[in-house]
């Protein structure tokens, strides 16, 4: 007598994947209920349990499950992670001080902006102390080749493969067992378990997924491009962001041979650092000096000019806010601010108004900062403020001054974290006159040729300025 076998069913189940949060959803809706985004589901094919295993034979890799165990958190084995420099300083102090084994680090920016660039140079010159595989998806072999020789890069030790399937690109990483992987770009990345096309929200999950777990187990480190939106986001699902341990953007104005790396997030270094370069003919070269940069040397004498030195990650920055203010001849003044958060140039000139008399509200005001700088500390509200009164009495500043400071809603002006650090990085830069904090004024004597102008209040601020 036989005995009757159970059928499987192969009906493919689907999901509904917010593209901001990765929330699932068992059908369509309009607005997703987890982060209230409207028209962000996206239909994806659910890998069945069956199909996992069988994809990671085929790629030739599969992650070794054990079973988890409670561990007192005293009693866990810990050390400093051990890096690897890039020998690119910029790119190693926005990584934290090198890269870390088994990180997986995400680098978006616009099209055209360098990204390949950087990456290719950075793998370039540490294949020679460790395996590396450049993996594109958006250019040939001969592309890739034919840039490395135009920069001149050494690439006797750095193995590439042109392939956008993660299943072949995983098993091509288990027999050549690189320490170093680059995947030109995850939105070009698809697996063969899911029937959704390459740059689908399912499809870029799932491939980057699949590159964070062989990582993780492998200790292999990976850097990942991404595209970005119209918005400037990371295109594809929030949830990527989440997987990596690190999101670095790559920023520039158009036009500028300049570039700015920023981390947005870092499990292994400081978040909002900034790494600064220059796009030449042999590539992305380091900017040594950043302030430099952003300074327009010697305008800071016009009218409605005002120097801050904010501070970018670990280290400090001075940069140039200028403000323009002009009678409107609307109802409702404009204010515009590029680089500074709007509310808070609103908020900055109703205290300019109540506790230091100057009355802007029939004026269009205009802040921005110069260099495509965006400042997002407080440090700035001073120099905004100075800036502002000195457009609009179109008086300039004194020359070579500068100024930080946090303003506060009774007109108090409050103290800025590294406030030694600030004032010496513009002696360093050869100013004469800062005008800071009560409580940043140093302690431990004044700083060589800068005069140290500490106020309390933003009557006191503005009569310093007069000066």
């Amino acid at each position: 007598m036989s005995v009757p076998v159970a059928k499987i069913s192969t009906k493919t189940r689907t999901a509904f994947v917010c593209g901001e949060c990765g929330a699932d959803h068992s059908k369509w809706q309009g607005q997703c209920a987890d982060c209230g985004a409207w028209n962000s589901l996206s239909e994806i094919v659910l890998e069945t349990a069956a199909s996992a295993p069988a994809a990671a034979r085929r790629s030739g890799w599969a992650g070794k499950a054990e079973a988890p165990k409670v561990t007192a958190l005293k009693d866990v084995r810990h050390s400093e992670e051990a890096r690897v420099t890039t020998g690119i300083g910029e790119f190693d102090r926005v990584l934290g001080g090198g890269l870390v084994e088994g990180a997986v680090v995400l680098v978006g920016g616009d099209p055209g902006i360098g990204k390949s660039t950087l990456l290719l140079q950075a793998v370039a010159k540490m294949s020679a102390s460790l395996p590396a595989l450049y993996v594109t998806g958006e250019e040939s072999l001969a592309q890739v080749a034919g840039r490395a020789v135009r920069l001149d890069l050494p690439l006797d030790n750095l193995q590439a493969l042109a392939e956008t399937g993660i299943e072949n690109i995983l098993q091509h990483a288990s027999v050549a067992r690189p320490k170093l992987i680059v995947a030109d770009s995850v939105q070009t990345l698809w697996t063969e378990s899911l029937t959704a096309a390459p740059g689908s929200v399912s499809q870029v999950r799932e491939s980057a997924a699949r590159l964070v777990r062989y990582a993780k187990e492998t200790g292999t480190a990976v850097f990942l491009v991404g595209h970005v939106t119209k918005e400037g986001g990371i295109a594809g699902p929030r949830v990527l962001e989440h997987m990596v341990d690190a999101v670095l953007y790559f920023e520039g104005e158009s036009g500028s041979r300049f570039r700015v790396l920023r981390a947005f997030k870092n499990r292994f270094g400081a978040v909002n650092e900034l790494g600064v370069f220059a796009m030449g003919e042999k590539g992305l070269k380091e900017v040594p000096n950043p302030s430099a940069i952003f300074l327009s040397g010697g305008s800071t004498q016009q009218p409605g000019s005002c120097v801050l030195v904010t501070r970018e990650g670990t280290r400090p920055l001075m940069v140039e806010v200028q403000a323009l203010v002009d009678s409107s001849p609307l109802s409702n003044p404009r204010r515009v601010a590029v680089g500074l958060e709007q509310n808070r140039l609103a908020m900055l000139l109703a205290v300019l108004h109540r506790h230091g008399g100057v009355v802007v509200g029939d004026q269009d005001v205009f802040v921005n900062v110069v260099g495509g700088i965006r400042v997002q500390e407080t440090a700035a509200d001073l120099p905004v403020l100075l800036a502002v009164l000195s457009s609009l009495r179109d008086r300039p500043l004194a020359e070579k001054t500068v100024a930080f400071g946090e303003v506060g809603l009774s007109g108090e002006i409050r103290p800025v974290p590294n406030g030694e650090e600030r004032l010496r990085e513009a002696a360093t830069h050869g100013f004469k006159r800062a005008i800071v904090p009560k409580g940043n004024a140093p302690k431990s004597g004044a700083f060589k040729g800068l005069e140290v102008v500490a106020v309390e209040r933003l009557s006191q601020a503005l009569e310093a300025a007069a000066e």
